[in-house]
């Protein structure tokens, strides 16, 4: 076993020894690679064959998911008809260790008559693929990391790194943000996290709203919703502004204080008012700090006139974003404490 873990770290070093390599050698060349991915109007169209194609085909999905359209041609596929999915405003993005390959030195012909730019990551700039490239990013002469020296695992690790790199550093030219990260990957846990209060509150045709000058007992005699509700009545005044938030758990407490009688007054005077909101837009890790801080169950969300738009409930939160229940680890099931007119 020892010598199985020692055969594991020697070809992990050997791999990272080649990429350090590989980050000081860049130079002037890299920066003409960039140069032509910022400047492309179409697709990044990344393409390869056996090894160096799946390789391709990452990074193909890391230039569109940072901001690079993009998609991945193969070579055998493009010789029999898929060349015409490549554009006039679009850049070819060829991998080939060798220069040499034969399905991709047949493309390069007909891809030059249609004018777009062609880029490479090879070995060197001595083979047929780096002299028909407008800009090569070289990897140089690796040592595989195999014992015998043959499969590809060193040079496809520096062609993944080295597409990275241009990837990742045109998406930081264009100043590509995590909001616009989390556009391309709605489905994906940073996505969620980076979505608005829009995408996850419950709108008002599922929240219970009430003019705040009618009773307790008429706003929850007449303003009652079908279906799960939420825990909380948003109230509005005169205007239509948000002016409070009166919770099952206020009402609770009413009953345990026999205050009854309160129950045919505006329920004006014991909501919560002028309660914590944030404005629609507002993204959910904010919201989920509003909470978390204000201790509270329901968050209002308001429209720029201060019109309630919608609500966030903690049960909405937990349910999409388990991950975030640490941040309430005092909430309770009540808003701040009551304003009770004499």
């Amino acid at each position: 076993m020892p010598d199985v873990l020692s055969l594991g770290k020697q070809i992990l070093e050997q791999e990272a020894q080649s990429l350090r390599n590989l980050s000081q050698s860049l130079d002037a060349r890299f920066l003409q690679a960039v140069y032509y991915v910022l400047q492309c109007e179409g697709n990044v169209i990344a393409s390869g064959i056996g090894k160096a194609g799946l390789i391709g085909q990452k990074l193909s999905a890391t230039f569109a998911s940072t901001g690079t359209p993009s998609h991945f041609l193969h070579p055998a596929e493009a010789i029999h008809g898929d060349l015409g999915k490549i554009g006039k405003k679009d850049i070819v993005l060829f991998l080939s260790q060798s220069g040499e390959t034969e399905e991709i030195t047949r493309l390069l012909p007909p891809i030059r008559q249609f004018g777009v730019p062609i880029l490479a990551i090879t070995a060197s700039e001595k083979n047929t693929l780096a002299r028909s490239a407008d800009a090569v990013l070289c990897i140089g002469q690796l040592n595989e990391a195999d014992t015998l020296g043959l499969a590809p695992s060193t040079s496809t690790t520096a062609m993944l790194a080295l597409g990275d790199a241009l990837a990742l550093t045109a998406s930081q030219r264009r100043r590509f943000r995590a909001e616009d990260f989390a556009v391309f990957h709605p489905g994906g846990a940073l996505g969620r996290k980076l979505s608005l209060v829009d995408d996850q509150m419950r709108t008002l045709d599922r929240c219970r709203i009430a003019p705040d000058n009618e009773t307790v007992r008429d706003v929850f005699v007449r303003h009652r919703i079908a279906g799960r509700r939420s825990g909380a009545v948003l109230l509005t005044n005169e205007h239509g502004k948000l002016s409070g938030i009166f919770t099952d758990s206020d009402l609770a407490r009413l009953f345990e204080k026999r205050n009854e009688y309160l129950f045919d007054q505006p329920i004006r005077n014991v909501m919560t008012a002028e309660p914590a909101s944030v404005l629609s837009g507002t993204k959910m890790p904010a919201a989920v700090a509003v909470m978390g801080e204000k201790r509270i169950s329901e968050l209002p969300v308001v429209n720029e006139n201060g019109e309630p738009v919608g609500m966030l409930d903690i049960t909405d939160v937990v349910a999409v974003f388990p991950e975030w229940t640490e941040a309430f680890p005092q909430v309770e099931s009540e808003t701040p404490k009551l304003k009770i007119a004499a």
